[in-house]
């Protein structure tokens, strides 16, 4: 445990103790600040105060910062559907339920632990924990996933990630009946200051943009295919409960009322386009929706 003392001095009142300390201590991210505070890992004058506490002149402020622990990646044979594989990349097809990468409290059964079983070599950019990892989808979404097995690669995609030019195909289920076929929600999206957990359509946000055209509807849902533009994230959960029509089964985003089941949110990243790093080849893949996805829909016909 490492613990840093302050005391406050009359030229620095008037602010707030987490803007305080992020002021102060500009290695750590405004958010790690906010979770010390939360944990009762920050003291002023040997007692916890809320993040919206204004130091007062010769306030002691004592913050303290666990040491990190590290976590062993262990390779699992987790059976991973691995659809397509060269000396570059590879293409996953993660199911609903497993996480991306380790971290605490999930170090293992993640889809790091799996690729680390069946794949040789993977690129390093990312550090020890999220080796081949060039982006994510929530543990509850299923569907494809690039991985990059060496720096090169992994800097080819994450270059197309930031120019917009990857293909990424979603097929969503959502609450009520959108009467339009087309639509875009273009609206920024950010931390929500009111829970920190999600994530929300706030001014000053990232610009996020998702296109959606209408598959199929029901008689109190609607089937959507979404692109995405750019990839917050949560971006389609956030974008389609800001229009009204959160996800069916999404437990953060959606209402007290939606269908519960183990299998989380009806969301699949169906489809990926991307340029090969080395050929320059655009190659396209594709999925098929979850064996319960597909019932679900079934059920509903």
């Amino acid at each position: 445990m490492i613990k840093t003392k302050f005391v406050i001095m009359q030229d620095q009142i008037g602010t707030r103790l987490d803007a305080w300390i992020s002021a102060q201590m500009t290695e750590i991210s405004r958010s790690r600040i906010t979770e010390l505070i939360r944990d009762g890992l920050v003291l002023v004058n040997g007692e916890v105060k809320k993040a919206k506490y204004k130091p007062q002149v010769n306030d002691e402020i004592e913050v303290s910062i666990p040491d990190v622990q590290a976590l062993e990646i262990i390779a699992e044979d987790l059976n991973l559907a691995i659809i397509y594989e060269d000396i570059d990349i590879a293409v996953v097809n993660k199911p609903s339920g497993m996480v991306v990468h380790p971290a605490p409290g999930h170090a293992r059964g993640t889809l790091v632990n799996g690729l680390m079983y069946a794949i040789k070599d993977l690129s390093g950019i990312k550090g020890a924990l999220r080796p081949g990892i060039v982006h994510r989808i929530d543990k509850d979404t299923s569907g494809l996933l690039m991985i990059a097995k060496n720096d090169k690669s992994h800097e080819s995609l994450s270059d197309q990630l930031k120019d917009k030019t990857v293909k990424r195909e979603y097929i969503a289920l959502v609450h009520g009946v959108i009467d339009h076929d087309l639509g875009k929600i273009d609206a920024p999206i950010g931390r929500d200051p009111k829970d920190r957990i999600r994530y929300g359509v706030v001014e000053g946000g990232k610009e996020s943009i998702t296109h959606f055209e209408v598959l199929q509807r029901f008689s109190e849902y609607t089937l959507l295919k979404c692109r995405l533009e750019t990839g917050r994230t949560h971006q389609i959960r956030v974008h389609m409960r800001y229009i009204g029509h959160s996800l069916v089964g999404d437990p953060l985003y959606g209402p007290r009322k939606t269908e519960k089941s183990d299998f989380g949110q009806y969301l699949h990243a169906k489809t990926i386009g991307f340029k090969h790093p080395t050929t320059d080849e655009f190659l396209e893949f594709e999925s098929e929706l979850p064996a319960e996805f597909e019932s679900f829909l079934d059920e509903l016909t």
